[in-house]
């Protein structure tokens, strides 16, 4: 696994790629539908549960006897499942750092080789001859099992798609802690403060405060330095990395590549202070 984050030969080709996909998926909603911002989680893994569904169920049938038909049919289910859940992926992989990248890549060769042999394996049963068919199919679930160990290591290891801002919760100790004095907190802007070494963001509408954490849950981009933009009527902050935004209001996620709603910690104002805590 480190030999292929380290493998800068496969930049050659994938920049090429991600420049394919992101003038391919150019519209905002298109991008946001297949990240999962409607759904509030990353839509490609559960997209996945179809096509491995399918074929660990053919595998297990086609050691069965009489169940010729009922293979062939999941077959097919998780062969034409496999196209859009691979657009999903691709839409989530031109979003990625150029390491995960790397492993993302190789990710899609395995799968995109274990497809190949599945839709052999289709075409092998439609025909009527099965025993191709079924060597074809346990071929194509050994390729799909390598792409998934490299999803894993993908999401797991690399931190891809998965919210890696919420782990600075755990650094942030009970209680209500100061965080600034309400006079220092300008109207309908940004500003950055630290509570136990872990930085919020601020932002002051009226006598409503938000204290958001600061790292974007996508990248751990710098939301300080994002942009307060108002979108359906909401004013939400872009992050400068990726442009992934988030309402200011409730951290809902309003525009992708995060699929995850950013963190809020309650406040209140005690004394001109405004203090936050863990929800």
């Amino acid at each position: 696994m480190r030999k292929i984050e380290q493998a800068s030969g496969l930049d050659r080709f994938g920049d090429r790629l991600q420049k394919v996909v992101q003038g391919t998926l150019r519209g905002q909603r298109v991008r946001d539908l297949l990240h999962g911002v409607w759904l509030g989680h990353p839509l490609h893994p559960a997209m996945v549960q179809v096509p491995a569904g399918a074929w660990i169920s053919t595998a297990v049938l086609d050691l069965l006897p009489g169940q010729r038909r009922a293979a062939t049919t999941l077959t097919a289910v998780g062969t034409l499942s496999a196209l859009p859940t691979a657009v999903a992926g691709l839409n989530d992989w031109a979003a990625l750092s150029r390491e995960q990248r790397r492993i993302g890549l190789v990710h899609a060769a395995s799968n995109t080789v274990g497809l190949a042999l599945y839709a052999g394996s289709l075409a092998a049963r439609l025909s009527g001859r099965h025993n191709l068919g079924r060597t074809l199919g346990w071929f194509g679930l050994g390729a799909a099992g390598a792409g998934a160990y490299l999803g894993g290591h993908l999401a797991y290891k690399q931190g891809a798609q998965v919210n890696v801002s919420v782990s600075e919760l755990h650094r942030i100790s009970d209680g209500w802690h100061s965080v600034v004095d309400v006079i220092d907190l300008p109207q309908r802007e940004l500003i950055t403060r630290r509570v136990d070494d872990v930085s919020l963001i601020l932002y002051r509408q009226g006598d409503e405060v938000t204290a958001m954490l600061e790292r974007c849950p996508h990248q751990s981009g710098p939301l300080g330095q994002g942009e307060v933009r108002e979108i359906d009527g909401h004013a939400c902050v872009v992050c400068p990395w990726h442009g992934s935004a988030f309402r200011l209001a409730d951290g809902e996620v309003v525009h992708g590549p995060s699929p995850n709603d950013q963190q809020i910690l309650p406040t209140r104002i005690i004394g001109g202070v405004v203090e936050a805590r863990l929800p």
